[in-house]
């Protein structure tokens, strides 16, 4: 039932509209967006699960630098070393970039490995989805001269430390991080019950930055992409303000987080759902309250009904719900057009940065 539920989505999206019985419109970029994401996610469509430090790593990353390398880019591999429980670990970044009228940089970033694949996960929100918009985005604009230039960094091992985004933030030179405007953060664009677009926090403290006289929080990248998502089918949101986060603003724990400390104004997009009242309160950790996804949900309360028993708390990130033929069962064409409003989104953006 699953597959078949998914075989139909794939068709649908490929079948495209015809104009007449042997002509057919090319794939818009969010219909090939979401060929890329069953590509990338579903193991029986393609990789599947990218456990951080694995072989399916691996080849994502090969799998990213072919069809990168395929559109005329010239990819950059950039491999890194971190430790992880007292062991050396392996893994690399793709860096691609779109040459624009300024030099000034526009880094568009998604990490591509996945976790909680002992539980089921197969990795298709967290972040096959994320990645999937950026490629569609990246063969979209090909050969085009946008007003600056995009840099496509896909991120390694974010699991498990945002060691990619590190290792990339860290390998950046003065001159680099200068010629930095921006820094978009697609991590979980797709699948939960909201997209939400976010600023670094006001607070310099919650980024235990290196330097933190460098830090920023300028909103405008969130403010011009919440301008500019009006335009689509999906909207973005900013979250309510809530304990310890102002309206509109997040924390440290995506790859966002080392170019704000490097001063470089961030957003920062997710889809989960911070009207919940969750396991540690209202973190935008449940993404939904779809019933399925708890033990019992109580909607009065928007939490659990008994916060003492619950074990699963709408969470779809690192666990069994996270594939698309239990995503497309539990949420019919959710993924389908979060992702195509997003992916309709970075394009927007990228023509008319308005920064």
């Amino acid at each position: 039932m699953k597959h078949t539920a998914l075989a139909f989505a794939i068709t649908a999206l490929l079948v495209g509209c015809n104009t007449s019985t042997n002509d057919s419109q090319a794939p818009t970029a969010a219909e090939q967006a979401y060929e890329y994401l069953v590509q990338l996610s579903s193991t029986a469509e393609g990789i599947g699960a990218r456990p951080t430090g694995s072989e399916a790593e691996t080849r994502a990353a090969a799998w990213i630098q072919d069809h990168l390398a395929g559109w005329g880019y010239e990819v950059q591999n950039q491999p890194f070393t971190y430790t992880k429980s007292g062991a050396s670990k392996r893994s690399q970044n793709l860096i691609a970039e779109l040459k624009g009228q300024s030099d000034k940089v526009i880094l568009i970033g998604a990490h591509y490995d996945s976790t909680g694949d002992k539980k089921g996960s197969e990795g298709a929100t967290d972040n096959g989805a994320g990645v999937a918009a950026l490629l569609a985005v990246a063969e979209a604009l090909k050969g085009q001269t946008l007003p600056y230039t995009v840099r496509f960094a896909f991120f390694g091992a974010e699991e498990n430390g945002l060691n990619g985004s590190r290792a990339h933030a860290t390998s950046l030179d003065s001159t680099a991080i200068a010629r930095l405007l921006a820094m978009v953060n697609y991590d979980t664009i797709a699948g939960g019950d909201v997209v939400y677009v976010h600023s670094a926090h006001s607070d310099v403290t919650e980024y235990n930055c290196a330097e933190p006289g460098r830090y920023s929080f300028d909103p405008k990248v969130r403010d011009r992409l919440l301008a500019i998502s009006k335009l689509t089918a999906t909207p973005l949101a900013i979250h309510p303000s809530y304990a310890g986060y102002p309206a509109g603003e997040t924390g440290s724990w995506s790859d966002h987080a080392p170019f704000a400390c490097l001063g470089v104004p961030i957003a920062y997009v997710e889809a989960t759902n911070f009207t919940i009242n969750g396991a540690d309160g209202y973190d935008g950790y449940s993404q939904t309250t779809n019933p399925a996804l708890w033990d019992c949900y109580d909607d009065a309360s928007k939490s659990a009904c008994d916060r003492g028993s619950e074990t699963q708390w709408g969470k779809i990130w690192h666990t069994q719900y996270d594939r698309l033929d239990t995503m497309a069962e539990l949420f019919p064409g959710r993924v389908e057009q979060q992702l195509s409003a997003n992916t309709d989104l970075m394009i927007r953006f990228l023509k008319e940065p308005g920064l």
